[in-house]
């Protein structure tokens, strides 16, 4: 049996917060409205602020206090009954064939996903073709060097040679 709440709801603590944190702002506010101190530009201010963070509070208190029927939370938190026909049925299995197919897609396309590596490290057929990767070494060229430098690819165990390149820019 759930217990019975009365008055203010399950939030009281944010509630109280609320209710002071406007009284504190109303207060600092009229403060730098109605006294004559050379501040009062910073009290409205900060009175206008702190009247604006009592908002947080309210909407704490307020969503704290939100009463959802356990038939229409069975949705969110995994009970769904799988008996569901209608229009919501036709929606989740529509929702389910188009992002299945996206899924495939990128299968098909040969990017990796988290269930073809997995797959793929037990010794299952993928069905994507395996994709080899080429590690690429590269250097840095300084204009004075007249030594040629070169950045050696390693692919499928053969060496190919990049030629020296450099680019020059005139100063400014």
């Amino acid at each position: 049996m759930e217990p019975g709440y009365r008055g203010l709801g399950r939030c009281a603590c944010c509630f109280w917060l609320a209710v002071a944190f406007d009284v504190v702002g109303l207060l600092v506010l009229l403060t730098g409205v109605f006294v004559s101190v050379f501040f009062y530009d910073l009290l409205i201010y900060a009175g206008a602020i702190v009247i604006f963070l009592s908002l947080i509070w309210w909407v704490f208190w307020y969503s704290g206090n939100i009463e959802v029927p356990p038939a229409e939370l069975e949705d969110d938190v995994g009970l769904l009954k799988k008996d569901k026909g209608g229009l919501s049925g036709a929606v989740r299995r529509l929702s389910s064939r188009v992002s299945s197919g996206i899924r495939t897609s990128f299968r098909r396309n040969g990017a990796p996903t988290r269930a073809t590596r997995t797959e793929g490290s037990r010794g299952g057929a993928t069905g994507a073709p395996q994709v080899e990767q080429v590690s690429v070494s590269m250097a840095t060229m300084t204009p004075q060097g007249d030594t040629p430098h070169y950045a050696v690819s390693a692919a499928a165990g053969c060496d190919v040679e990049m030629p020296h390149t450099t680019t020059e820019s005139s100063p400014t």
